[in-house]
Parts: C-alpha cells; structure tokens; sequence
C-alpha cells in the first residue's frame, strides 16, 4: 500500500512539474504552425541531407524549451516536413541548452563549463541528425495510377496522389490571417491527439522510475566512482529533469566529490531524454532513429564528459554562485496538470467510447 502511495505521489509531482511545460509547448507549436509556412520548413529542413540537420540544431538552442516542452514542437516541424535527420537533431539540442540554462548554467559553474556544455551539445544533436538521415531514410510514398493493368495491355497513366486538406498539408498557398482559434485547434486538437499515448505511458513509467531512484544518489556514485558514468546514464535517460533544474542537481554531485565529467553525462542525458521523449520519437520516428537518438546522446555525453576531466577543474567551482531553488506548487501546475490529464483521457478513451 505504502508503494502505491508512493507511486500517485511521484505521478502527480510529475505531473505538475511537467505539465505547464508541455501545455506552453502545444501552444507554442501551434503559435509557429500559423506564423511559419510550412513550405519554409521543407525548403529548410525537408532534405535528407547535412545542411539541415545543422539548420535545425541551431534553431533549437537557444529556445527556452524543456524536454517536454519540444516534444509538441518536434511533431511540429515533422508534420510540416522536415526530415528525420532535422526533426531528431531539434528534439536533442533544444531541451539541453536555452538562454535561461546557458544564464544559470555561466552563473553556477563559469564561463569554461557553460561554452563546454553548448558546443558539445550541438556536435551530438547533429551527429544524430546526420546518421538518421543516413540510416533511417524517409521511405518514398508509392505513386499512384489512374488505370490498372489489364490483360489487354493497355499504357497506365501515372498520375501524383490526391491531395487533401489536413494538418500535413496546406493546399491554399494563400496567406491567411492569424487565427487564436486555429492555434488552439492545432495544438490541442491535432498535436495532442498524436502524442497522447506517448505521455500517457510516460508519465507512468516516469513516475514508476523515480520511487525505485535511491534518495543517497551522490553516495552511490561515489562508492563507485569507476562506474559514475554509467550511474549517471542510468538514472538521466529515463528520469524527466529540465535543463535548469538539473543544474543545482549536479552542482551538488560535484561538491559532494564527483568529478565534473559524470556530472556533465547527469546534465546532458537527462535534460535531453524521459520515458515520455523516448515513447514519442519511437511513435513518430521509429526504431531505428529511436536507437541511434538513445546511442549518440549515451556514447556522446559520456564521450565529452571523459574530455571534460581532463580540462576542467571542479576545484574552479565557486559554492557561493550554487543556486538551489524549491519552488512549491501552485495554481498553475495544479491547473495544467488537469488540463493535460483531461485531454490524455479523453484521447485514448475516444475510439472505445465511439465503438461502445
């Protein structure tokens, strides 16, 4: 029974901290769905090629945008055309960096640590940009044809598939004025309906992740400081943690005496990966891009954390810069969360509701 309380508890701290975040993202994408054309998303991050997965990384750096936040954004700029390559580059760099976590990042740990954190967070977003498009390339959609093959042999004419109005399509070229009440309809008609199963599951899977989390963390790894990388993978992949509240998280780790790199591998992985994220880009992605996504960020913050021990000294930390911030819950968590809950439920409970 004790677990069981533990674990709604855990969903429902969950759920409030992630809530606003997702809510301020759906409106966002849906804000950006009626400023941009999406001709100029396919134009930039449509080609499978370099180019654009660089376009996209840089466009998600500086956005003030957690790792839930960009998953309404990423379906976003998917369903307007851009390439798998693009889209997934824009799900890793955007959640890690933001102008309020590159400020907060330069005033708890210096200059050295936060240029550090921001180009190496932009070489993994690309690289796992540039090898989706490579690996997991868009599988060409079969043509269409206005006649069948018959015995009689008769020529077939080919023809380009019917197009029809939907949220992946813009026939009307047209510029059309700015509607609230189509921002609205996009983001939490069409952008929620896609992703509602995906939070669903990861909201539970989350909160299953973070009652097993030790609370003596900073002990354990440094028990085991051979292995504090891979401790720090461990729990970042799955536990869902901004990019700024992460910082004092590791800025703990550090002056409890884990070195620099395994707390760089804590602020990198788990910023840029949940359980919700995870179940997301395997629904609009799949597999294969699923597992190159987990495997660059892994190998990659592991990678530059490595680099980071050998260059950065964690004695340079200044304690008196460590900011540590417990903010209570207010009105608007608590109003978000029911909101976000309302809209999950009815989603997944529509199609047995119609069948009934």
């Amino acid at each position: 029974m004790e677990y069981i309380t533990l674990f709604f508890d855990a969903l429902v701290a969950l759920s409030h901290a992630m809530s606003p975040y997702i809510l301020f993202g759906l409106v966002f994408a849906g804000v950006l769905h009626e400023l941009v054309p999406e001709s100029i998303v396919t134009k930039h991050l449509g080609k499978e090629n370099i180019l654009s997965v660089i376009k996209s990384t840089l466009f998600g750096i500086p956005l003030p945008v957690c790792s839930c936040g960009v998953i309404p954004l990423a379906t976003s700029i998917k369903k307007s055309g851009a390439s798998k390559g693009a889209t997934l580059s824009f799900l890793i760099s955007t959640p890690i960096t933001g102008v309020d976590s590159i400020l907060a990042t330069y005033g708890m740990f210096g200059w050295i640590f936060t240029l550090y954190r921001v180009i190496t967070s932009m070489i993994i977003a690309t690289i796992a940009g540039i090898l989706t498009n490579f690996l997991d390339k868009e599988k060409p959609k079969p043509a269409f044809s206005a006649f069948a093959p018959n015995k009689a042999g008769f020529s077939v004419a080919s023809v380009k598939p019917k197009v029809t109005e939907s949220c992946c399509s813009n026939t009307n070229q047209e510029k059309k004025a700015f509607s609230i009440q189509k921002v609205f309809s996009y983001s939490f008609g069409t952008l929620l309906k896609d992703i509602a199963k995906p939070l669903f599951y990861g909201l539970i899977l989350g909160a299953l992740i973070t009652i097993a989390i030790p609370q003596n963390l900073s002990a354990i790894i440094m028990d085991n400081a051979w292995a504090s990388y891979l401790i720090a993978i461990a729990i970042a992949v799955p536990l869902y943690v901004c990019a700024t509240a992460s910082l004092p998280i590791a800025a703990a780790l550090m002056i409890a005496g884990v070195s620099p790199g395994a707390a760089f591998v804590f602020l990198t992985a788990g910023p840029a990966t949940n359980t919700v994220t995870i179940g997301v880009v395997k629904s609009m992605l799949g597999k294969t891009s699923l597992i190159i996504y987990l495997s660059t960020i892994v190998l990659g913050s592991m990678l530059f954390g490595l680099g980071l021990d050998y260059i950065f000294d964690s004695n340079s930390i200044d304690a008196s810069k460590l900011i540590h911030i417990h903010e209570e819950i207010g009105l608007i968590e608590i109003i978000s969360s029911t909101i976000l809950w309302a809209l999950i439920i009815y989603y997944i409970a529509k199609p047995y509701l119609k069948k009934a």
